[in-house]
């Protein structure tokens, strides 16, 4: 049964990795006749009708960590609210669970990710599933079993049901002995986490999906993404979320990296509008398949004496933790986006002081509407 979509093989047991080498030549490469259709390679903030038979039905896994729910509203905004599902293995709050469809999935449940896929007539995946750098450290099996064997499962299911499917990775796929001011593309990798370890055996696999079979695999590599609605997941530049909410509460932040720590960062609008965009961008315009996006590059000190405009009280203090500063050593000083700028026409709308200036805005705000002190 069809479920409304062109199926691309006989059965959906085709597609699993043991019967993979079997497959016709004319079986190899069954996502491309799905991947680009006009509608699809249009431009991210234009509207979709609902009823469009090209409208995507999108899935997000990991829906309540710091970006699921942000580019849910994005696409639902375009696409219409029932095309776009959120999911998680947490309980949500009240106002995700009123502002669309909303599922338990675990990515470590292929059967169940599969009815889910089926059932939903799902067409788009973006798996947002993953332990961050310094939680994955502390807990390596439990981060290789979320971010390699959850990963397996997403995208075998993507190539058996012909999806097109997004994985972003980061800065942390990059290691001490990759090129650091900037980090091209395409350069020696070799991170020494489990997450960056991860996020590079994702871009490797999903770039061998697509050249062998044809899977419509896309990547970006985010730097340190910043948001006012979202409290830190663990992450090596979580201090870059942290600092504007401690200037606000207490007047105090206690940063666990060097004032002198230079990191690629971006805020979280121009993060999901470059992912709604790579999303559509047509296949014929993608020379690669993971891309590096950048925005701005600034340390804990800069990032404090933009926010002293604003906060002239504001006060920081620096107390390195050995493993997050470890990491961050580890990591690109800038990144190298120009072919992203180039193939699909990626540019960053915010630089640091828009940035800083919107997210004590929106912090300011929200404490304001919960009746919390303002700083």
């Amino acid at each position: 049964m069809t479920l409304g979509l062109r199926v691309c093989v006989p059965t959906a047991a085709v597609f699993r990795p043991s019967n993979l080498r079997c497959l016709s030549r004319a079986h190899r490469f069954p996502c491309r006749e799905l991947t680009c259709s006009p509608r699809q390679s249009s431009r991210w903030n234009r509207k979709v009708s609902v009823t469009s038979p090209d409208s995507p039905r999108v899935l997000i896994t990991g829906g309540l960590g710091q970006l699921g729910s942000g580019l849910a509203q994005i696409l639902r905004e375009q696409y219409g609210k029932e095309n776009v599902i959120l999911s998680d293995i947490k309980k949500p709050p009240a106002h995700v669970l009123s502002s669309g469809p909303f599922v338990y999935a675990d990515v470590l449940d292929f059967k169940q990710l599969r009815q889910l896929i089926v059932n939903n007539r799902v067409t788009w995946l973006v798996h947002y599933s993953a332990l961050l750098s310094a939680v994955g450290e502390a807990n390596m099996a439990l981060a290789r079993k979320i971010n390699i064997s959850g990963l397996h499962n997403v995208l075998d299911l993507a190539l058996e049901n012909c999806l097109r499917i997004f994985v972003p990775s980061t800065i942390g796929a990059f290691g001490p002995s990759s090129p650091r001011d900037p980090a091209p593309d395409l350069c020696v990798q070799r991170p020494r986490t489990i997450y960056g370890v991860s996020k590079v055996h994702g871009e490797l696999m999903g770039e061998y999906l697509h050249h062998k079979y044809g899977l419509d695999f896309r990547c970006l590599r985010y730097p340190g993404v910043i948001s006012a609605h979202t409290h830190p997941g663990g992450g090596t530049t979580d201090y870059a979320v942290q600092i504007f909410h401690d200037a606000l509460s207490t007047g105090h932040h206690e940063c666990y990296l060097r004032p002198d720590t230079r990191l690629p960062m971006m805020h979280i609008s121009d993060c999901h509008r470059a992912t709604v965009e790579f999303m559509h961008a047509p296949e014929s315009q993608l020379s690669l398949r993971t891309y590096n996006i950048a925005a701005m590059s600034f340390t804990p000190e800069e990032v404090a004496l933009e926010i002293r405009k604003h906060v002239p009280q504001f006060k920081v203090t620096y107390k390195p933790d050995s493993v997050r500063q470890t990491i961050a050593d580890s990591w690109p000083v800038r990144f190298d986006d120009s072919n992203a700028r180039r193939d699909w026409g990626w540019a960053p709308v915010y630089e640091l002081e828009g940035l800083v200036s919107d997210m004590l805005r929106s912090i300011r705000e929200k404490r304001t509407d919960e009746g919390l002190p303002v700083s």
